[in-house]
Formats: structure tokens, sequence, C-alpha cells
């Protein structure tokens, strides 16, 4: 399998050049991501369970999916690749905010990410790759803040930087 390279860029998500993704995490340079919310029509958030084999955040809850963009792809082809590969479904997306976060992991990785976030509805079951997803559940946003709040533990990082700082934005009902 060729190996992932992610998009390195500077404050302004300007491309500086690419990196494979395990050397920019060792390494903790800046690089472009994305986070998708998919919501369903009661306004209940799609989570999911990082699978155990995960290199970083294994068996954390997080946002509905997430990754980098590959060189040439927007961040709504980025979001619809990833979708599928994750949750194996495929829905409209629209851009919301996007922010730069740096958070440091016990495994000597650090995530530096300039990260776009992508909303969109859907309603139905996902087909979740067990390779990439443990598990996923519907939340409605206000359990997710309290439960944030009560285990943040169980969350990743950038999951909990999005709710804590961009509440207003990824809440699309109010």
């Amino acid at each position: 399998m060729k190996e992932e390279k992610v998009i390195l860029v500077n404050e302004k998500d300007e491309q500086i050049g690419l990196m494979p993704k395990l050397e920019a995490h060792k390494k903790a340079l800046l690089h472009r991501a994305f986070s998708v919310f998919i919501f369903n029509d009661n306004n209940e958030l799609m989570l999911q369970q990082r699978a155990l084999n995960k290199y970083h955040s294994p068996g954390l809850w997080t946002n509905t999916c997430c990754s980098h963009q590959r060189e040439g792809e927007t961040n709504i082809e980025a979001g619809k690749r990833r979708l599928m590969e994750e949750m194996g479904f495929v829905v409209d997306l629209k851009e919301s905010i996007s922010f730069i976060y740096k958070a440091p992991f016990d495994n000597g990785l650090t995530e530096h990410e300039f990260d776009h976030v992508l909303l969109g509805q859907y309603n139905d079951r996902p087909i979740i790759n067990p390779e990439e997803v443990a598990s996923w559940k519907w939340m409605p946003l206000e359990e997710v803040k309290v439960d944030i709040s009560l285990h943040p533990e169980l969350y990743t990082e950038w999951f909990k930087v999005i709710f804590d700082k961009f509440y207003e934005h990824i809440n699309i009902k109010s």
C-alpha cells in the first residue's frame, strides 16, 4: 500500500510541501486536515469510536470522520472520500470554519493541523469499516457537551477543541 502523504501548510493554509503522514506527526509540522460532522433530522451528531488499532487516540470517541486531504483534492472531495472509506456513505458537505490546533500524544506523536470543519445531514445507519471505526452512535449536542465535561478522557483532543471553541459553528440548528 502506498504511504499516505499530508499537505504541509503555513498559517494561511498555503501549501508549502508534502510529507509522509507519520513523519509529519513525529516532527509536529503543521499540515492540512478536515473534520466531518454529520447530523440527523433530530440535530443529533453521529459520533464514531476510533478503531482500537489506530496509532493514536485508539478507542476514543470523536466526530463522524476526519483525515487529511490529498494533493489536488478539495476539502469537500476529501471529506466525501473519507466518509465513504470510514462510515460507508456519502452526503453533500458544506464548509464551516477552520482553525489551527496542536495536540501532543503519549506515544511521541503530535497532531498540528490546519483543520477544516465540514457539515452534512444523514438519517440512516452507517456501514462502518472495522479497520477504521470500532463503533458509532447518534448523540444530541447538549449531551455531547455534558459528557465531554464529565469524561474528557473518552474523546479525541481535536474533537474537544472543536466543541470548546467552535460549538456555535457546528450547532447547525442554532
